[in-house]
């Protein structure tokens, strides 16, 4: 077996859909704000950088003669600095990463070297950080929306990225901007039926703002909204009057703190649970499967109620998705996408 097959194996098998984590993680690398809980699929290393990690760690490459060949290329390549290039740098921190946190034993790093490194990893992290605020900025002074929006892939490049797995450069910035505070201890103790909290991919999001085309007239509701990501950047993005509902208070909380600061005056977060909430006033109903079962029949059941006095649209984006599908009282606006936003609207 060669080793890209061995590191495809085992990354296929802790990265499989029915791939469980022990223990609840908050990645905190470069402020990722990404939480993996138990039961939760882990999708956020692609299996490229994986790769890479797997040739690296392995006896057959010197870490230090890998090492300085990375840096000598970002050394030279200035255009990194580049604001656009964002994507770029984030493969480029990637790859430091690994390579700092993943050094064969035996073979240390010269001090020279690392000093290289670290030179490199602050420069590209200044100029992120940089993006980050201005685009807060922006949207403090509310001129977010257009900062926001030309970060939206279009084209081959969102088809690409909407039908793909994982985490990318557009969490990063995502999170780089909305400045998540780490949750403190949850205190809900979920039933059977409720589903581990796990944002949804940024790319996911956009898609969502770009085929829903929110107006000022429209009142999303996300039912199990978690830190609030969808929320917010559809607080952002459009005019929407938009709408949390989340069960656990650590992460309302959080949510109203990334809020605040930025001025966002047409978004709230509602502490509660969806099966009682008050959905009288959505136009546009998000869930990223936060419950199965009978909870989410419960729920379902006070969503067709609401759709008996307007038309209202379900989105949904995970296994949900094959539920809400067979409503007889819905109907797809658009042909179903594995790993993708599925969008319904109800007969009214």
């Amino acid at each position: 077996m060669s080793v890209v097959q061995a590191a495809a194996k085992v990354y296929n098998t802790f990265h499989a859909p029915v791939a469980q984590l022990d223990q609840s993680i908050w990645l905190r690398t470069r402020g990722s704000g990404v939480r993996v809980s138990p039961g939760a699929p882990f999708f956020a290393v692609s299996f490229s950088q994986f790769l890479r990690l797997s040739f690296f760690c392995s006896d057959r490459m010197s870490a230090e003669t890998a090492l300085a060949s990375l840096i000598e290329d970002l050394e030279q390549d200035r255009s990194l600095e580049e604001p656009r290039l964002l994507r770029q740098r984030i493969e480029a921190l990637d790859d430091l990463d690994a390579f700092l946190s993943c050094a064969p034993v035996g073979q240390p790093i010269a001090t020279t070297l690392l000093h290289r490194a670290k030179a490199i990893y602050s420069r590209l992290e200044f100029v992120n950080l940089s993006l980050y605020k201005s685009i807060r900025r922006n949207i403090q002074r509310g001129a977010g929306r257009a900062s926001l929006l030309e970060w939206m892939p279009d084209g081959n490049d969102a088809s690409k990225l909407a039908n793909s797995r994982g985490y990318d450069y557009l969490d990063e910035l995502i999170s780089g901007v909305l400045q998540f505070e780490e949750p403190s201890a949850e205190v809900v103790q979920l039933e059977s039926e409720m589903i581990a909290y796990q944002p949804t991919p940024a790319r996911h999001i956009f898609d969502f703002i770009r085929r829903t085309a929110l107006t000022e007239g429209d009142f999303p509701i996300d039912l199990g909204s978690g830190l609030g990501h969808v929320t917010l950047m559809a607080s952002i993005c459009t005019r929407a009057n938009c709408t949390g509902i989340e069960l656990e208070p650590s992460y309302v909380d959080c949510a109203r703190k990334s809020a605040q600061p930025l001025n966002l005056n047409t978004v709230r977060f509602i502490q509660g649970d969806a099966r009682t909430a008050d959905l009288s006033h959505g136009t546009v109903f998000y869930l990223y499967t936060p419950f199965n079962g009978s909870i989410l029949r419960e729920v379902l059941n006070s969503l067709r109620q609401e759709a008996v006095k307007r038309e209202i649209r379900i989105c949904t984006f995970g296994p949900c998705t094959r539920v809400v599908a067979e409503e007889q009282w819905l109907t797809a606006i658009e042909p179903l996408e594995t790993d993708g936003i599925a969008i319904f609207r109800s007969y009214y």
